[in-house]
């Protein structure tokens, strides 16, 4: 069974960081490319970044691009985002996902 298990959310004031962890299971986690997704309240999902399945490619949203740095460990099989200098507007549930499986999500409010 494909699992993503997030973890790392919580309460962030704005200009703080955060690092979000996403651990796999039941699959090849070495082999496929991941994603972060978020969902802000009342809006639709928003794709955040994504990285290649050997860690050597990163793509990122221009929302994000330069605070935000996606990576992998496979020998772990987990997935990483850390988050810098955040927003409130970041404030948001964040999942990570290949496809066609996603995580549950981890919740990320930034205020103050």
């Amino acid at each position: 069974e494909v699992q993503l298990v997030e973890s790392g959310g919580g309460l962030v004031q704005p200009g703080g960081s955060l690092r979000l962890s996403c651990a796999a299971s039941g699959f090849t986690f070495g082999s496929y490319d991941m994603s972060w997704v978020r969902q802000a309240p009342g809006k639709g999902p928003e794709w955040v970044s994504a990285i290649n399945s050997g860690g050597g490619s990163t793509y990122y949203a221009d929302s994000v691009k330069g605070r935000f740095t996606i990576s992998r460990d496979n020998a772990k099989n987990t997935l990483y985002l850390q988050m810098n200098s955040l927003k409130p507007e970041a404030t948001a549930v964040y999942y990570c996902a290949t496809d066609p499986y996603q995580g549950q999500w981890t919740q990320v409010p930034v205020s103050s």
